[in-house]
């Protein structure tokens, strides 16, 4: 159960990422630095919750 709780911490977290970068996005004076760096997060939390995925369903 622990498993799963953390798997949809990780959605949420996966889903503001997603908020921040387009807000980002449409504000006219981003940092393409830091919109890089939100990718990256959210690129490491969509991996997370892949292998998460995969070891709940091989289990």
């Amino acid at each position: 159960m622990a498993i799963q709780s953390h798997l949809a911490e990780l959605e949420k977290r996966h889903q503001a990422l997603e908020q921040e970068i387009s807000e980002a996005l449409n504000h006219p004076s981003s940092d393409g630095l830091k919109i890089a760096e939100l990718k990256r997060r959210k690129l490491h939390v969509k991996d997370e919750i892949a292998r998460l995925k995969q070891e709940t369903s091989v289990h």
